[in-house]
């Protein structure tokens, strides 16, 4: 074909194995349809792909075949995707909108045979639904946040903390304990001592030195850790 032919890719989906077949014509329909409007149209279809048994309702970049084509789109230069119909690609009118909406952040255009403006207008109702969406999705994201908050003021309600840094006790309990028996049995330690005593049964810091006088005091409970 000469240069000025446009390149796009067939895009074929059966729902049912029983469709499937030699003697079976929904393939060869389809590819067919598609055909005639490429070449009325000015295209030529330089791949076909072709999800056999997958219901019209189950996402697109669910589908074996579709996301192989999307892949050899983003890395062909081909951005034009032709389908028999627009149920061809999706019967449920959620999974069409979703799925040509995946295909237009991507840059590329999807087009159906038999109305070749059905992708490429944006009805009332295509416009209604992604509104519908967008609310859901929303509304899904905002109930996620409550419950997350309600779980972490259950956590600290419970244990007086949630997130941020680990304490000495979460962190170093035997070394916690012990510091505070070492405090117990004589009150006239320093705290100073006490991270010398600690240091001797091998209990230091991350950085593999005596804990600082803050430290002890923190392991103590008479500053905040």
């Amino acid at each position: 074909m000469s240069g000025k032919w446009l390149k796009a890719v067939a895009y074929l989906r059966t729902s049912s194995k029983t469709n499937v077949g030699p003697d079976k014509d929904s393939d060869k329909r389809q590819l067919a349809a598609i055909n005639r409007y490429a070449r009325r149209a000015g295209y030529e279809i330089v791949d076909t792909f072709y999800d056999v048994a997958v219901s019209g309702a189950d996402p697109v970049n669910e589908r074996f075949a579709f996301a192989h084509m999307l892949e050899r789109l983003l890395g062909n230069g081909v951005r034009t995707i032709i389908v028999e119909s627009a149920d061809r690609f999706a019967r449920d009118l959620i999974q069409q909108l979703l799925g040509h909406d995946l295909l237009k952040a991507r840059g590329i255009t999807l087009i159906a045979a038999s109305s070749p403006q059905h992708f490429l207008e944006d009805t009332p109702t295509a416009v209604l639904i992604r509104q519908v969406l967008g609310g859901v999705a929303e509304f899904e994201k905002t109930t996620l946040v409550a419950k997350l908050k309600a779980a972490r003021d259950r956590k600290r309600k419970a244990t007086g903390k949630c997130g941020g840094r680990k304490s000495h006790l979460e962190k170093r309990p035997a070394a916690v304990a012990l510091a505070k028996s070492l405090a117990r049995k004589n009150g006239r330690l320093s705290l100073r001592a006490i991270a010398a005593e600690l240091e001797a049964q091998g209990y230091v810091n991350e950085r593999g030195k005596p804990f600082n006088p803050k430290s002890i005091a923190s392991m103590l409970g008479r500053i905040a850790s």
